[in-house]
């Protein structure tokens, strides 16, 4: 009689509580396991087991601020930041939900179990979000998307050296332009198309189809911004560069150059009169729209500041150190933090738009190959979405609409729902 054998069996069908050292077996999670008995569990832990605390994320309803002052961009120029208790308090009794896990076998074409995988085979979670289409072609990261107001072309570039023009209606690329450089940002204002390049910025008059090359910066260009009638660029010096449009001419000259960071200026954006660069250096610097002085540093931050957002009154930071910080200004006008959201791996770029009911939402892109939702202020979570690599960039479309780009080079449609979908 095979005693040992049995014990094995017994201990891997149903352990006792007193068993420290009990594990789920990893290569039947993954649906591979040939060994018979095998010494680790074919079942996944209960939440009582001490082994695997359960994990969980707090998803509820909160008194929701209103307003918006700029769907496209989510800001709301607004020179008077007030103080709120609100960030982070989850009220309602909605439930709690587990923490789905995104088959890995399946991303890579691989799971041999079909439906009866344990893990999800689907790009997102939640019922407030739908993936639309995809669209093919950029052979590297995504790092810029843009969709000028009124235009049925949606832009897109790559670390390809490309920029991919597609037609909204068919989802077709209708133009490819080889540009000769790394795009590291795109922006759309008014008629005009920019991208940032190493030392260059190029424009395009898509009214006109003509095109200007802004010149000075030095290395790559990560950020683009407009506001109070100037074009700014953060650069991988730690410079940002000003450009007034000269109308009489036809171009744009340079009007300024701001300094201080001294790591590459990553994220830029603008409102409450203010302009908020964010930097590798870990800072984030506040400068006077009016006199373009540097007028605060922020230095709450312990690792690159990848993204900055202006929302109603208060400007929201993300970095690799795996938080989001929310600032509010004080009586004084200086900015100070006022709450900070805790994530488990570092975020990448943040994006904010109205839901289908007209609520505020945040997407966060996170670098575990996943773009969080959350309601504001109270950070409860929506809905995730996932995907191969990445997403290095988020942009909003008209009608609910909005894009993701990710790692390797695919551009995903997404559109918010109106109504949840219907349990299956």
């Amino acid at each position: 009689m095979d005693v040992e054998g049995n014990k094995r069996v017994f201990q891997r069908l149903g352990p006792s509580s007193d068993n420290k050292n009990q594990r789920v077996c990893y290569h039947w999670r993954a649906g591979k396991c040939s060994r018979f008995p095998c010494p680790f569990l074919h079942r996944e832990l209960t939440p009582a087991q001490p082994s695997q605390p359960p994990i969980s994320n707090g998803i509820g309803t909160s008194k929701r601020p209103h307003g918006f002052a700029d769907d496209q961009h989510f800001i709301r120029r607004n020179t008077n930041f007030n103080n709120s208790s609100t960030w982070g308090r989850v009220h309602g009794n909605r439930v709690l939900k587990k923490t789905e896990k995104v088959c890995n076998f399946w991303l890579q074409g691989s799971c041999n179990y079909g439906d009866k995988c344990r893990f999800l085979h689907i790009w997102s979670t939640g019922d407030c979000f739908s993936l639309l289409t995809q669209l093919e072609g950029h052979q590297k990261v995504v790092t810029g998307i843009t969709m000028p107001s009124g235009s049925d072309k949606l832009y897109t570039g790559s670390k390809d050296e490309t920029m991919r023009v597609w037609d909204c209606q068919s989802g077709q690329c209708a133009a490819v332009s080889n540009l000769g450089g790394e795009v590291g940002c795109m922006l759309s204002e008014g008629p005009w198309v920019f991208v940032g390049l190493p030392n260059l910025v190029k424009a395009w008059n898509t009214q006109t189809s003509s095109g200007l090359n802004l010149s000075g910066p030095v290395g790559q260009v990560y950020s683009l911004v407009v506001g109070n009638d100037l074009l700014f660029a953060g650069t991988q010096d730690g410079t940002i560069l000003a450009w007034r449009f000269n109308a009489t001419t036809n171009c744009f000259e340079e009007a300024a150059s701001l300094k201080g960071h001294t790591l590459a200026v990553v994220t830029l954006v603008v409102g409450a009169n203010r302009l908020y660069s964010g930097s590798m250096d870990h800072s984030i610097r506040v400068w006077s729209l009016e006199n373009l002085e540097c007028v605060q540093t922020l230095t709450e931050h312990t690792s690159v500041v990848m993204s900055v957002l202006c929302w109603d009154q208060f400007l929201l930071s993300c970095s690799l150190d795996k938080t989001i910080k929310v600032w509010v200004a004080t009586g004084s006008g200086n900015l100070d933090v006022t709450y900070t959201h805790n994530e488990e791996h570092g975020l990448l770029t943040l994006c904010g738009m109205h839901d289908s009911e007209g609520k505020p939402v945040l997407l966060c892109a996170c670098n575990d190959n996943s773009v969080r939702a959350y309601d504001l202020p109270s950070f409860s979570e929506r809905g995730k979405i996932y995907a191969k690599q990445e997403i290095r960039s988020i942009q909003i479309g008209p009608g609910g609409l909005f894009f993701t780009g990710d790692g390797t080079g695919q551009v995903r449609v997404w559109k918010w729902l109106a109504e949840p979908t219907p349990a299956a």
